[in-house]
């Protein structure tokens, strides 16, 4: 009985090891992207900067009401 109950601890053991790897890999790879999408923001707002400055008055363009 004893055994029995030591397999299937070891089987819960071996599955939650696994579990915490996939969790692990895959909070890493959306670190990155959220990463990649913050730089990717900023370059966007940089862009958006120049533009504006660009334009007479040197004002951003007003941006268009949520429900559109």
């Amino acid at each position: 009985m004893n055994e029995d109950r030591l397999e299937r601890l070891e089987g819960r053991f071996t599955w939650l090891e696994r579990h915490v790897a996939e969790q692990d890999r895959a909070m890493a790879e959306m670190a990155e992207e959220l990463r990649r999408l913050r730089r990717e923001v900023e370059a966007l707002r940089a862009r958006l900067r120049a533009a504006a400055a660009t334009e007479e008055g040197g004002e951003a363009p007003e941006p268009p009401p949520p429900h559109y």
